[in-house]
């Protein structure tokens, strides 16, 4: 019996752990010389992420069914860079709550969860093991060697797992077709933590993930592939990344398959249709007042007010399901 009960149907419009692996950069003298990968190299499905947890389970995932996945990884941000970003767009007040809820609450909550996300993980299959086999390291996916990697590769599909905000540039500089698994309900709940805002704001009916093209925006691209899934009382912040990907992995297969073969791709009319809004991280006084007046948000007694967990839904940077 698996740990949550998800709906996923179809329906068209007609821990931040480190993980040691085996890695390979780049091949000649200079460590960024894409001019070095022998080429050209079709490599019809190419994963581009950042070195997390949740990369390892999608290209676990996506390697037990394509033949070929050629990795590609980012290099992660210094914390002290992440800050600064986030004080010019939030304000220091925000990113010091936000500091505060990653060093003081969330620790705590995956000491106490620890048992939860071993069941996740065992139940639904996650493997969260290190990636076996060659990694391309890039600066950046943003960064000119990133581009000149992809279009050496010259994908057909590129599967996105916790990278930055992608760009315009390497968006168009390959005519392949970027896919992101997201952590929420797009477009209502664009950014990061979906989950967690959908039950914040009282709306457990909107608890799930999607699986979106990538534009030029911030989780804005068509949708492919929507689902929901259940909480429980005792799942929590730190749990609900591992739900999401549990809910979204088989969703994002299906999206793969026909776009290898050819296919144009199918866009399903998302769950909700109301205003988005770009979600960030929890605030560690703003995560407490929520606790207090919704303790479904932290894995307490639910409260009974809200209605069942259990829905329907279209088909379809804690575990880093990209930072913002």
């Amino acid at each position: 019996m698996t740990t949550m009960d998800r709906s996923v149907t179809a329906h068209r419009s007609s821990p931040d752990l480190a993980a040691s692996r085996t890695t390979d950069r780049l091949p000649g003298a200079a460590p960024w010389r894409p001019d070095a990968l022998p080429g050209p190299v079709p490599a019809p499905l190419v994963l581009l992420g950042s070195a997390c947890p949740a990369t390892n389970a999608v290209f676990h995932a996506l390697a037990a069914v394509f033949d070929d996945v050629t990795v590609v990884l980012e290099e992660r941000m210094s914390r002290r860079d992440l800050a600064v970003r986030r004080a010019k767009k939030l304000g220091l007040v925000t990113v010091a709550g936000q500091l505060l809820f990653s060093a003081l609450a969330v620790p705590l909550m995956r000491r106490r969860d620890a048992r939860r996300i071993a069941a996740i993980v065992e139940d639904e299959h996650l493997d969260l093991s290190p990636i076996d086999g060659p990694v391309l390291h890039i600066p950046s996916v943003n960064s000119p060697e990133g581009r000149a990697v992809l279009e050496r590769l010259d994908p057909t599909v590129v599967v996105v797992s916790g990278t930055r905000i992608i760009g315009k540039k390497t968006l168009e500089c390959t005519g392949a077709t970027f896919l992101n698994l997201h952590a929420g309900v797009a477009p209502q709940y664009r950014g990061v933590h979906g989950g967690y805002w959908a039950l914040a704001e009282g709306r457990p009916e909107l608890v799930g993930s999607t699986v979106h093209i990538v534009d030029h925006g911030i989780d804005t691209g068509p949708v492919l592939a929507q689902g929901t899934f259940a909480v429980t009382p005792t799942d929590s912040f730190v749990t609900y990344p591992y739900l999401h990907l549990a809910t979204g992995i088989p969703m994002l297969i299906d999206a793969v398959k026909p776009l290898l073969a050819g296919d144009a791709p199918e866009v399903v009319t998302p769950l909700s249709s109301e205003p988005s809004r770009l979600r960030s991280h929890p605030t560690l006084w703003g995560h407490l007042a929520r606790w207090l007046s919704s303790p479904i948000t932290d894995g307490r007694e639910p409260d009974t007010r809200r209605p069942s967990m259990t829905c329907s839904a279209p088909d379809l940077h804690h575990l880093r399901i990209r930072d913002r």
